[in-house]
């Protein structure tokens, strides 16, 4: 006997009896279908009656998934809407994958597994000569790599080398005392004619700030890394000012060592962008160069207040290099371009006589336009801005007096930016990148067999990079293959810079014979880059003929 309680409602269930009511439907829907009959939803019935057209109901598919029977597979509403089976017939040469097969009861998923790997590997290919074509492995690129005798320049910094070989590298695990020594010693006074050098004095560069609890490359993305160290500069506005004023010494020292062409190229880490600065005749480029990358619209704002002139080399508007200057003249001119073509755009109205019914964009709306545009390539590859001559002396002022240069909050507040160089300067302090080399038993077709590595990490710069493999090329008969990581805001340094007449091998020997590098490796760096906005990320050597991937 039920009792009326306030508040009950007497369409509440309890658990039970929802379990024995679906219990009972699932038995009646059984029934449905052992009888060979579905009744369609009344939704359905509805839709029918009204005329639209529907799709056909799938109860034949239902019946064999009830009854076990078969019948076609519904579609998977997951899907695509264009994951439908390609009516492409298969090639002649390529055997068939096998008979025909009534969908079972799990047919509907099976189908669009089926689909999503026609879609991943061409047709007629089975995925294990996919895999064999490909390389071995699914994520590498289908590009054939390319091939030649000598490696092209990348001036990409590296943060990690991986060489393997069947042959040891016993010979850079441990280095003597001696063998270091003569290492340094050799660095420092630019000595060794002959490539290759030793693998100590190839490890060797140059930093500043140098603070031995920290790691000071790369500056970007760096916060989680040097997120609880010490940084007794933090709060200390005393303590910030001496680290800046000292690091303006370094890096005029250094600006000034490449104007005189005894510094081939140098590198500035903040934790916003990376300038790469490189003296003249490298790259290709007749005057010194500096590429910045990635930067803002604030920032090229400011350099344009400045008076710097930059370009953007991979901004491009009607065919033409799109070119940004700070001084009036050069503003005003691209103001009055950009006035003109509103205007020629806007002329056939007044040929028409409606000029005055139809409302024009207004020139805030014009520049906003123009805004969007600029600030969508923020942060992005598209954002490299390219200085020349004596403009890049502007950028070292520019960037010297630059309040956002420096974190103000942060794990790297009040640090000043990273200067990486190849040759000592002012206030540098010597590092070494570190290499250990490991020794593992691989499973071949005869059994097992020894495979070597040689594990360099650090900020591998362009003229390291070259005089490795060129060690490794001498020290391991020919054969190795390396997989090198790059730290991608710097991939973008690998643009071919505009063509100003590139001077002769022999004339960028002369000039910068006393820059510490060695002339093979000059005649590397000179060349104009040929990567684009990609970076080496795989080398194979086979009998002193090189292969690489970027």
């Amino acid at each position: 006997m039920a009792f009326s309680v306030p508040g009950y409602s007497p369409s509440f269930k309890k658990p039970p009896e929802t379990l024995r009511l679906r219990r009972k439907r699932v038995r009646s829907f059984g029934a449905d279908l052992s009888s060979g009959e579905r009744p369609e939803p009344e939704p359905r019935r509805a839709a029918l009656a009204a005329g639209l057209p529907l799709r056909p109901f799938p109860a034949a598919a239902a019946a064999g998934r009830g009854g076990g029977g078969p019948g076609p597979a519904g579609r998977n509403p997951f899907a695509r809407l264009d994951n439908r089976p390609r009516a492409a017939a298969e090639p002649l040469d390529v055997p068939p994958r096998g008979p025909q097969q009534a969908p079972g009861p799990f047919s509907d998923s099976n189908q669009e597994n089926d689909l999503l790997r026609e879609e991943k590997f061409p047709e007629g290919i089975a995925v294990d000569e996919f895999i064999q074509t490909s390389g071995g492995s699914l994520s590498e690129s289908d590009t054939p790599p390319s091939e030649g005798t000598e490696l092209p320049a990348d001036w990409s910094i590296k943060t990690r080398l991986l060489f393997t070989s069947s042959q040891p590298f016993a010979w850079a695990d441990h280095f003597k005392a001696q063998e270091e020594a003569e290492g340094l010693a050799q660095h420092c006074r630019g000595a060794g004619g002959t490539l290759p050098r030793s693998l100590q004095q190839s490890l060797v560069y140059w930093l500043h700030p140098a603070f031995p609890w920290l790691t000071l490359f790369p500056r970007i993305g760096a916060d989680r890394r040097m997120s609880g160290k010490a940084s007794p500069w933090a709060d200390d506005g005393t303590l910030q000012r001496v680290l800046m004023n000292d690091w303006s010494v370094s890096f005029t020292s250094l600006y000034n060592l490449l104007k005189a062409r005894l510094c081939p190229y140098f590198y500035v880490c903040t934790y916003q962008f990376t300038v790469l600065f490189r003296a003249a005749g490298l790259a290709g480029s007749g005057a010194a160069t500096a590429l910045m990358s990635p930067t803002t619209r604030g920032v090229r704002e400011a350099m344009r207040n400045e008076g710097i002139e930059f370009s953007l080399p991979l901004v491009r508007e009607r065919g033409h290099e799109t070119r940004a200057s700070g001084t009036s003249t050069g503003h005003g001119g691209e103001q009055a371009v950009s006035d003109e073509d509103e205007e020629e755009s806007l002329s056939w109205l007044e040929e028409m006589g409606v000029q005055d019914k139809i409302k024009k964009p207004d020139i805030l709306s014009i520049k906003l336009r123009k805004e969007k545009h600029e600030v969508q390539m923020d942060h992005r590859p598209e954002s490299v801005v390219l200085v020349k001559g004596a403009n890049t002396f502007m950028l070292l002022n520019f960037l010297i007096n630059c309040k956002s240069l420096i974190a103000a909050s942060g794990p790297q507040a009040g640090l000043p930016p990273t200067l990486l160089s190849p040759i000592a300067f002012r206030g540098a302090t010597m590092q070494m990148l570190k290499a250990r080399s490991v020794s593992v038993k691989t499973q071949a077709i005869s059994g097992y067999r020894d495979q070597f590595s040689l594990e360099i990490t650090g900020p591998v710069m362009p003229h390291a990079l070259h005089a490795v493999t060129t060690l490794l090329r001498s020290s391991q008969s020919g054969s190795f293959s390396a997989g090198l990581s790059t730290h991608e805001p710097t991939a973008v340094f690998n643009i071919c810079p505009p063509s100003d007449g590139a001077p002769e091998k022999g004339t960028v020997r002369e000039e910068l014979a006393r820059c510490g590098l060695h002339p093979e490796t000059l005649d590397q760096l000179s060349q104009a880059p040929t990567l684009g906005r990609s970076a080496l990320r795989s080398v194979e050597m086979r009998d002193y003929s090189c292969s690489w991937r970027s």
